[in-house]
């Protein structure tokens, strides 16, 4: 297992699809996923500290965690099967939990708890970018600082 940075969020043109952009730490590849409008909000949200009104889905369960005095201490992307992504909630007692990636990035944000990747997935789905192509990202990284979680067009109820 490979530890994941979350770079951000963005809306991929012409399909007008989000995608998080993870980067390997200590490595030079980064994992595109695309997810879902709602998805990208919980995880722009959280990258940004903003806290809605009314909590969203990934602050409810955060909180049904602490209530219940469950720690969530890995999130594990493990697999890509016909171009879905899986992962993995580990829990300190030793649980083990099958969600959607993006939830499980949106859910860790919040808690604090690091992301992997296995070498299968970012062997199969990660891109290689070269320090000196670190330019690019960057720009990346300064569009992401210029948008919102409305820019993705859901609503936060």
């Amino acid at each position: 297992m490979n530890e994941l940075d979350v770079v951000g969020v963005r809306v991929e043109m012409p399909s007008n699809q989000p995608i998080v952009l993870l980067r390997e730490v200590g490595g030079d590849r980064y994992l595109p996923i695309w997810i879902g409008p709602g998805e990208a909000t919980a995880i722009a949200f959280a990258q940004q500290g903003m806290a809605p009104e009314r909590p969203l889905t990934h602050d409810l369960f955060k909180d049904v965690l602490e209530a219940v005095g469950q720690e969530l201490t890995e999130v594990r992307i493990t697999d890509l099967r016909e171009g879905v992504f899986y992962a993995e909630l580990v829990f300190a007692s030793g649980v083990e939990v099958s969600a959607r990636p993006s939830d499980a990035i949106a859910l860790a944000l919040r808690t604090g708890t690091p992301i992997y990747g296995s070498d299968g997935v970012l062997d199969d789905a990660g891109i290689a970018i070269p320090d000196e192509q670190e330019d690019e990202v960057e720009k990346f990284r300064e569009f992401l600082d210029q948008i919102s979680p409305e820019d993705f067009g859901t609503n936060s109820q």
